[in-house]
């Protein structure tokens, strides 16, 4: 499997605050734990909710499942070479991953949503919002030049889904974006990730901390280009380099 390097998000810095359990369930709590009780059942799943993590693909935060023909490229913090982000690339599509810290009592998605709709705007582009397999979904369009010099745009998929104490959240790009026979066996994959929490207190929106395996190897860059970063919605970019696993 492949790995690109890129570059990270910006993260919102308020800390977490130390909720206290509600007396009485309010009704956005009750969506929330309805919603939680299905996404335990289909994915992604948290890691106290798989029984070994043996076969999977171990890159710290998340674990993904192998799929024949999947490459995956780590996106890189420049100014740190800290691992921020991670693009699954399948079929000509791709799917870049975050994962970030929430918290207790609430998810990022709603919010999240409403910032990629203003930076869409904010570059003269257009949103969409849509139910689709995970829930509420955005489809983005930014103004794009053509190779041959006419104006066009580009488009990425959108979509979050929010588990204990953390939120994951996907791009989908090329033909994915647009069709959904295209983007199913990445979604299939989507469902199948397992995200790591861990115990320690952090702000929420904080990334968490991904890595490259530990049997992977640097190999050349690849040409294909990588999906925009969220929360923000950026021109894609090519990472500094590629490392392949085994």
């Amino acid at each position: 499997m492949v790995f690109g390097l890129g570059r990270k998000s910006k993260k919102d810095q308020a800390a977490e605050p130390d909720e206290a359990q509600a007396s009485t369930e309010s009704p956005d709590s009750a969506d929330k734990a309805s919603a939680d009780t299905g996404r335990r059942a289909t994915g992604p799943f948290d890691v106290s909710e798989i029984s070994s993590r043996d076969g999977y693909v171990d890159l710290g935060a998340l674990l993904i499942a192998p799929s024949e023909g999947l490459q995956l490229r780590l996106e890189v913090e420049e100014a740190t070479q800290r691992v921020v982000a991670v693009t699954m690339d399948l079929n000509g599509s791709s799917l870049q991953l975050q994962a970030f810290a929430a918290p207790k009592s609430e998810g990022l998605w709603d919010e999240i949503r409403e910032q990629i709709g203003q930076s869409v705007g904010s570059q003269g582009g257009q949103v969409e919002e849509i139910q689709g397999e995970f829930g509420s979904e955005l489809i983005a369009k930014l103004p794009a030049g053509a190779q041959d010099g006419s104006q066009g745009y580009r488009v990425a998929r959108f979509i979050g889904v929010d588990g204990p104490r953390w939120f994951l959240r996907g791009v989908l790009g090329g033909e994915a974006a647009m069709q959904r026979e295209a983007a199913a066996p990445l979604e299939a994959l989507f469902r199948q990730i397992v995200v790591i929490r861990g115990d320690s207190p952090m702000p929420p929106r904080d990334l968490l901390q991904l890595r490259l395996p530990k049997d992977a190897t640097a190999t050349p860059p690849p040409a294909a280009p990588e999906v925009p970063a969220a929360p923000e919605f950026k021109e894609p970019g090519r990472g500094p380099e590629v490392t392949q696993i085994g």
